[in-house]
């Protein structure tokens, strides 16, 4: 609550908008997610989802309009996790895509799920991708089809990973990209936010959502 009290205190314009969150459930997501590492505004919803800017109003999720998303029908995000939030990432579920709960995901990131045939570039070949819960894929990184990334895997910025690393609680960095570090699993602490929500749907209603919507 004392976070939520200062929010308001910097943003007094989001009060009125919160006050017709209790008439219009939709926009709950406004005010329940405020203590999450990426809490989405009114403004942010709009311009994404009623405006379109960049494209990406299909995404269930926020998406900033300087990045791209494609085949989101192919992308399980979990709860605060957001590809493509932080902008001018490339974020491609073609060949599928499952990112984990409370997964950070930094600017310019990309993740690519198909590639090219080198006989044929007319063609694709699909290979999906995996990202665990409680990861953290650093600025400029590039997350290559077929990887899977384990838990508490830390990716270095400008990274390129091209192989798995499953076993997740670990620091990755380089070109190709290499375990540099492993992590103490005691000290990895797990949290849940209050109120979760998968994107812009709450997570009590997620499962209904994806057997509608998504593939997967």
């Amino acid at each position: 609550m004392v976070n939520k009290i200062k929010y308001f205190l910097r943003h007094p314009l989001q009060l009125p908008i919160v006050m017709v969150t209790k008439i219009f459930p939709t926009f709950n997501f406004i005010y329940d997610t405020t203590d999450y590492q990426n809490h989405v505004s009114f403004e942010f919803w709009f311009k994404q989802k009623i405006l379109n800017r960049g494209g990406n109003k299909k995404a269930y999720w926020p998406v900033h309009y300087t990045s791209k998303v494609h085949d989101v029908e192919n992308i399980i995000v979990g709860v605060d996790a957001y590809p493509g939030i932080m902008g001018g990432c490339y974020i491609t579920g073609r060949g599928g895509l499952t990112i984990g709960d409370y997964t950070q995901i930094a600017p310019n990131v990309i993740i690519v799920t198909a590639n090219h045939d080198v006989y044929d570039s007319r063609k694709h070949i699909t290979a999906p991708v995996k990202i665990g819960k409680y990861c953290w894929i650093g600025g400029g990184a590039k997350i290559m089809p077929g990887v899977e990334l384990g838990d508490w895997t830390i990716v270095g910025a400008g990274a390129v990973v091209t192989k798995s690393f499953a076993d997740g609680y670990c620091v990755l960095g380089g070109v190709p990209a290499k375990k540099i570090n492993e992590l103490d699993k005691s000290k990895c602490i797990p949290f849940k936010n209050k109120i979760e929500y998968n994107g812009y749907i709450k997570s009590d209603k997620f499962e209904e959502y994806r057997k509608k919507n998504l593939n997967g």
